[in-house]
């Protein structure tokens, strides 16, 4: 009874033994899962994440510098008497006829008044400093060593502000020092409206037609400065009016420039002085050998209506396209194949099949008819880069012996794709560059498009690189 128990024992546990093993396919797929996790972490961890740039529409402009002379309709006044001069007028203030601009003591008896009374003394106030101060950064941020008459620019410019701050003064006081004691000084008044300037310098009668390179020599250039209590006589300039708020700036260039400016019609014009910007219609002239731009404005007189020489800059041409980023660039190498010896689906197709002559296993020559990504088609040629071709490779021409020994090579300049997760190299056609950014054309056979993600520093991928992209700001 008991063997018999032992043996029955003895049979379970062999057919225990012998059953098949039950596989759960759930494990089996979270082992799978889990793997590919685990790549993936290890990968990332691995890589650098490649910094992305979406492509978008823009623009860039192409400037150029100028020092140009300025034009106005301005007219001198002249002393009708003998005297001390004192000015009661901001310089670039706007006048209107009858209004008092200046003063003529035939005696000298307002100095004395003034200085006995101490108005000499003038209070300055915290916008009068600020207004000195300004002038004088803008001297230094600007200063040039080889251009050296800029510090005599300086030197009347600073007169003119002081000038035009002890003006006040003395208009404020002078009333309620004189109690009729003054009758050797006679008020002068404005004849005409206008902008009143306190200096000549010989071009205010300078019209565009007459222009000459001479008139561009800034070491010839003299400008004399009106100040408060110098002595003048009958007949000599005090001041000048300017009576219009339509001006000119005229540059010299080359016919070449000055024929694309001129087709422009109107421009954008920069004032490097105070950084304003506003638009300036165009006109040539041509006086002997000098070719002169003429810029026509109408507005801005005043606030350069001390100025005889500015320094402009102008946008001579805007071009819009793909806007990217300089160091997203990159030149690559491309072997050359002729079109015949490739074969596309379509016109325009980004995908061309050659017939590469190779060796198999057992050493015989064959031909393997493969597919290419065409990166350029220019001059008769595919630019093709795989690993497939090689300096040395042999393409055979479809439905012929005719053969091509890969030999020659070309360059390209693109950007790397990085829109699928690995990099692809998309070619590019520049229309613009500056020390930032390119313009680029849209939407050209094998390039870019708006919205595209591309690396965006190129030296940072390669070919076929998979990417973790992080976008930059």
């Amino acid at each position: 009874m008991d063997q018999n128990n032992a043996n029955e024992n003895k049979t379970v546990k062999r057919n225990r033994r012998r059953a098949p093993l039950n596989i759960n396919i759930g494990i089996i797929i979270f082992v799978v899962i889990g793997g590919y996790i685990l790549y993936c972490l290890i990968a990332y961890l691995k890589s650098n994440p490649v910094s992305g740039y979406e492509v978008k529409v823009g623009s860039l402009s192409e400037p150029a510098t100028f020092t140009g002379l300025a034009i106005r309709d301005e007219e001198v006044v002249y002393s009708d008497e003998a005297g001390y001069v004192n000015y009661y007028m901001r310089e670039g203030e706007r006048v209107s006829s009858g209004d008092l601009v200046y003063s003529v003591d035939s005696s000298g008896e307002l100095a004395e008044l003034l200085k006995s009374a101490g108005a000499e003394s003038n209070v300055m106030t915290n916008d009068d400093f600020n207004e000195i101060r300004n002038e004088i950064l803008s001297f230094t941020k600007d200063f040039s060593a080889t251009k050296f008459y800029h510090v005599y620019d300086f030197k009347y410019d600073l007169q003119g502000t002081t000038l035009k701050l002890s003006n006040l003064n003395v208009l404020n006081n002078i009333n309620n020092m004189a109690n009729g004691r003054l009758n050797s000084v006679r008020m002068m008044n404005s004849p005409k409206s206008g902008y009143v300037v306190f200096n000549v310098d010989q071009y205010e009668d300078l019209i565009a037609a007459d222009i000459t390179k001479e008139d561009f020599e800034r070491k010839n250039y003299e400008k004399k400065q009106f100040v408060n209590n110098e002595l003048v006589a009958s007949g000599d300039p005090v001041y000048k009016i300017i009576n219009s708020e339509e001006w000119q700036i005229a540059i010299e260039t080359d016919t070449e420039t000055a024929q694309r400016l001129k087709d422009e019609g109107t421009v954008q014009v920069k004032f490097l002085k105070t950084q304003n910007t506003c638009y300036a219609s165009t006109d040539v002239v041509k006086h002997g050998e000098g070719t002169f731009v003429i810029l026509s404005f109408r507005s801005y007189v005043s606030t350069f209506a001390t100025d005889r020489f500015l320094d402009i800059e102008i946008v001579m041409d805007e071009k819009t396209g793909l806007k990217i980023p300089n160091t997203s660039i990159v030149e690559k190498e491309f072997f050359l194949i002729p079109e015949e010896f490739a074969e596309v689906q379509s016109e325009g197709s980004d995908v061309c099949t050659l017939g590469v002559q190779s060796y198999n296993d057992k050493g015989q020559l064959i031909v393997q008819y493969l597919d290419f990504e065409i990166y350029e088609r220019k001059d008769g040629y595919y630019y093709i880069n795989d690993p497939e071709i090689e300096l040395g490779s042999i393409i055979v021409k479809s439905d012929s012996n005719q053969t091509f020994t890969v030999s020659k090579k070309g360059t390209l300049i693109g950007v790397y794709n990085i829109n699928k997760g690995y990099a692809d190299f998309r070619q590019i056609t520049i229309q613009y560059q500056n020390e930032e950014y390119s313009i680029v054309t849209p939407n050209s056979n094998y390039g870019l498009r708006a919205y595209d993600f591309i690396a965006l520093n190129a030296s940072t991928v390669s070919d076929d690189d998979m990417v973790y992209q992080k976008m930059a700001k």
